[in-house]
């Protein structure tokens, strides 16, 4: 499991991450390997949803998150989110 961003919006019932910043001085190509359909989890590793979008800029960019049928989509806002 690794994190890979911040919940900072909702929009037309998705979550919006800003995909996190590793910064690590790595240059390994894959930093954002979060694909459409990646598995989306919290910090309690309850499934939230799955990836629908990437978008922005390459070097930070946006996730799309469609939430799963039970995910109060505004109390995700601010969460930290995980990739299975």
């Amino acid at each position: 499991m690794r994190r890979i961003g911040s919940v900072v919006r909702t929009a037309q019932g998705l979550a919006v991450l800003r995909a996190e910043d590793t910064d690590d001085g790595s240059n390994d190509g894959d930093r954002f390997r979060d694909e459409i359909g990646t598995s989306v989890l919290d910090d309690s590793l309850e499934s939230v949803g799955r990836v629908v979008d990437v978008f922005g800029p390459v070097d930070r960019p946006y996730l799309a998150v469609t939430p799963d049928d039970d995910v109060h989509l505004p109390s995700l806002v601010g969460s930290t989110l995980y990739a299975r």
